[in-house]
Formats: C-alpha cells, structure tokens, sequence
C-alpha cells in the first residue's frame, strides 16, 4: 500500500488541500483527528495529560482545553516536549491501526493528513510526500484570522515548526496554496492523476 503524507506549515491549508483530494475520491486519514481521538475523556491519553499538566487545562465537562494547553506549550518548550513525547505514539498507533484497516479492505493508496511529519521525525513513515505552502506573511495573515491568536503566540507556533522551505526541499510534491482555490485544486488533481499512476 502506497502511504503519502499531506503536511506543511501552521495555516498553508493542509486541511483544505486533504479535503480536496477527499474530493477526488482518495481515502483520507488525518492525525489532528487521531489526536483528539487519544485525549477524548477518560482515554489513556487523557489521564496522562491530567497528571502532567493538571486539572486546570480541561473544561467543566472534562474535555481538554485545546487553546489554554496551546498557550502553554508554545510559551514553554518544556511542556511542549512532554505534550509531544506523550501525543505522538498515541498517534502514530492510532493511524497505524486505520491504515491497516484500509490495507485489509484492498484499498492501493491512503493520504494522512500529518501537521508535525517532520518535527515528529515520521516521514520515514510514508512512502511520498506532499508539502502545502504559502509565504510567511500570508501564512502569519491567515493565523491571526482564522485563530484569533497573539503574535506571541503566532511566534511560538512557527518556531516550533521546521520552516517552511525546508519542508519543501524534501517534499516529492508541492502545493502552492497562495493563490486561487480553483489554482489549488488543479494542482491537487495533477497530483492526484499522479498518484494512481503510482498505486
């Protein structure tokens, strides 16, 4: 089974790129998905997040506080560390057990959504992959509109990020999200064409 991972930089649109391969027909896994899955109430994942970081990043309801943790760990590299040591095997199972799933039911490809590939050190895991891009300043234009975030914040999220270029110069495909949608989803299905030619 041919396995191709979908990543890039902290609002590219990652997600609006998987969505149109989705599109297309291409079976689509996505490790945000996977995450929450791992820290849903009352899951392994959960509690150890509730020993390490305490009772004050969940809500009401026992549901973790994805924002309060974010401001935490992108202001403290240390917590960042824990959350990664403890996030990342949750993951990579969790996707592990899907792709074999998928690989059960004959399917020739899937494409994994993976935000954190190569800080994660998983691109071994892949066979290709595919890097969604957009300059800096579009990029930084796009968090503080869709998150509402604080530069502060914007800045501790891209220094946790391997730059953008540098996820570029290892992809095997390319992306360019800066333009039009209709400019992206071509690109999209020339990759995709692409891609069942190799499956």
């Amino acid at each position: 089974m041919l396995k191709i991972a979908i990543t890039g930089g902290a609002g590219s649109g990652k997600s609006t790129v998987a969505r149109m391969f989705q599109e297309l027909g291409a079976p689509v896994l996505d490790a945000d998905q996977a995450a929450r899955d791992a820290v849903a109430v009352g899951a392994p994942g959960w509690q150890e997040l509730r020993r390490r970081f305490g009772a004050e990043f969940f809500n009401e309801n026992g549901t973790l506080n994805r924002s309060k943790l974010a401001q935490r760990v992108f202001a403290d590299r240390q917590a960042r560390r824990d959350l990664d040591a403890l996030i990342h095997p949750l993951v990579a199972q969790e996707l592990q057990r899907k792709i074999a799933n998928l690989e059960r039911q004959g399917l020739g490809l899937v494409l994994v959504e993976v935000p954190l590939l190569y800080e994660a050190g998983r691109e071994e895991k892949f066979d290709q992959v595919i890097v969604v891009t957009i300059p800096k300043a579009e990029q930084i234009r796009r968090l503080k509109a869709r998150d509402q975030r604080a530069d502060a914040e914007i800045q501790g999220i891209l220094q946790a990020q391997w730059p953008l270029a540098d996820k570029v110069a290892r992809a095997d495909y390319v992306v360019d999200n800066s333009e039009s949608l209709s400019a992206t989803r071509q690109q999209v299905k020339n990759i995709w064409e692409k891609l069942k030619k190799s499956a």
